[in-house]
This record gives C-alpha cells, structure tokens and sequence, in this order.
C-alpha cells in the first residue's frame, strides 16, 4: 500500500485559510496569498515548480472536507459540483465528508465525487479500498486535515509555508499536542519555503 500524503500552503503563524470564506473567496480574506507559488506569480523559481510537482502528483483517490468541495451549507444545491469546472484535476475518487447525502457525481476526466456522510474513518476507509497501491492523499481542509492527523493516518505531510501573517483563519494544528513527523527535505523561494515531513517510526 502507498503512502497518504497531505500538502498544505501555511502562513507563518499557522493558518491554511483567512477568515470569513464564503463563495466569493473560499479561501478567506487573503488567504489567496498563501498559493501564490503555484498560481502563477512570476517571482516564482525551481523549487516552487517542484513544490507543485509533490502537489499534483497522481493519487489513487482523495479525502476532502465539504468546504473544500464547496461554499454550500446545509442541505446541497444540486447545481454545484465543485469549484473547478467539468474537469477537476483529481482524475480519482474523491470522497467528501458531509452530514447531508447525495449521489455522487462524475466529471471529466476520471474524478467521481462521493458524499460520504459516517464520518472521517469511513471516508478514509473508502478512499484505501479505492486507491489499491497508488496511495490517498488528505486534501483539506482544516478540519479533515486534523482528523487524519488526530487518526494518525498521514505518512507523508508537505507544508508550503508563505511569508505571511495572516492573523485569524482556519488552523490545522489546532488541539494538536505533539507533531509526531520529521523533515526530510526543504525547498524555499521569495514566496514559499516547502518542507516535506515523513512520520516517525
């Protein structure tokens, strides 16, 4: 079985998102800034395009929270399928954690998403048996990250970590006593220092 990955784009103080995310900014107030070192700013170098590779590397299926699929609470608006068009970059099942069922959807591409309603071990479960050898990666957000963490599940963990404060937002350390990772290898440009973790033991 391969590795569960996860990567995230942090700031300095510990923030994966700003505050008050909604559809017009789903990653909170400047929480943009923290991607610039994979959307196309032009200061970025070498290490940032290796960075992306660890990011978009191919995985056999994927764990999300529901916001990261989406702004919608409650019960779903059957027109919304994700933030990405008809072609989202997984190319593998995605299964989304929610309270509210829903038949899964399939896009472009090889991406299905599934709504998984039972809880994180549940959605994880199903992402292995998907996956076979090629491994799940934990794509956010905040909360599904710390439940994989609080799982220990997570072999892998990348941080992105961008030169900037952003003072609130959503935290995936949050309740987390121990770290439990060490740093393998540390990439770093003017918009981002990358640092891939390995699990101890």
């Amino acid at each position: 079985m391969s590795d569960t990955t996860c990567q995230m784009s942090i700031s300095l103080d510990g923030f994966i998102a700003g505050p008050d995310q909604s559809g017009d900014s789903p990653m909170g107030k400047r929480g943009m800034e923290l991607h610039a070192w994979h959307i196309g700013d032009p200061r970025a170098t070498d290490a940032d395009e290796v960075a992306n590779g660890w990011l978009m590397r191919p995985r056999g299926a994927h764990v999300m929270g529901r916001n990261t699929f989406g702004p919608i609470r409650g019960e779903w608006d059957a027109d919304w399928t994700g933030w990405w068009g008809d072609e989202p970059p997984y190319h593998a099942p995605v299964f989304v954690l929610t309270h509210h069922r829903r038949d899964p959807i399939e896009m472009k591409g090889g991406t299905t998403f599934y709504f998984v309603t039972d809880g994180f071990d549940a959605a994880y479960a199903a992402a292995l048996e998907a996956a076979g050898d090629k491994g799940v990666d934990i794509t956010g957000g905040a909360s599904t990250v710390r439940q994989a963490l609080a799982a220990g599940v997570i072999d892998e963990l990348t941080l992105d970590i961008a030169p900037v404060l952003l003072g609130s937002g959503e935290r995936i350390f949050d309740g987390s006593e121990t770290f439990g990772f060490e740093p393998v290898e540390a990439l770093h440009s003017p918009l981002s220092t990358h640092v891939r973790y390995r699990r101890v033991g």
